[in-house]
């Protein structure tokens, strides 16, 4: 891992208190429990990501809902930042913000970091108030797994498996000021399409 300067530090310990996300499928659910893969077909390339339905069981199954109920077909990364993480789920290319449904508890398993490839869920400060948006670690972000950085961390759930080069031209993207958000990319980077991989 390469080395990180104290200003890099600083810089993603205040991005880290900003990653906001802006839920709940029957628990026992055959469809939570057997599913664990899921296709995401954007506009810079496609990725899957490999759920953990054993470690984060509700972070799952809310999750899949949101994959099941079509919720991520045509909203964008609206988030970028190279040296940080990408974070998408929640907005529309006009930046329009998705309804969604209850926020569900915080769940963490200390076994899964945030490191690079690795799939989290997106809060405000409250650490019981994710929804629908996520964000991938594209470098190791020691400084979000709990308790760091506000006592509670940021929960892991899942990895990109296949297509790391998509998320790395995500990661890429030049990025700007829009409507009162910040890293926003020039280009809207939509997610067509995020659909389950059934199991054989």
């Amino acid at each position: 891992m390469n080395r990180i300067s104290t200003a890099t530090r600083a810089l993603r310990a205040m991005a880290a208190s900003f990653l906001v996300a802006c839920c709940l499928i029957a628990p026992g659910s055959a469809f939570a429990q057997t599913a664990t893969q899921v296709r995401f077909q954007t506009t810079l390339g496609n990725f899957v990501v490999e759920l953990y339905p054993n470690k984060t069981p509700k972070t799952v199954q809310n999750f899949l809902q949101y994959v099941q109920d079509k919720h991520f077909d045509g909203t964008i990364f609206h988030r970028v930042i190279g040296d940080f993480m990408v974070q998408g789920g929640g907005f529309t290319p006009d930046m329009a913000q998705k309804p969604t449904r209850a926020p569900i508890p915080l769940e963490i398993d200390r076994s899964l970091k945030n490191e690079r490839g690795m799939l989290a869920m997106a809060r405000t400060g409250n650490p019981n108030s994710a929804t629908a948006q996520f964000f991938i670690n594209v470098v190791d972000n020691p400084m979000l797994n709990a308790p760091q950085p506000d006592g509670y961390g940021y929960a892991v759930f899942g990895k990109v498996i296949s297509g790391m080069e998509t998320i790395d031209a995500i990661r890429s993207v030049a990025t700007r000021n829009q409507n009162g958000f910040q890293n926003v990319p020039a280009t809207p980077i939509i997610i067509n399409t995020a659909s389950v991989l059934t199991s054989p």
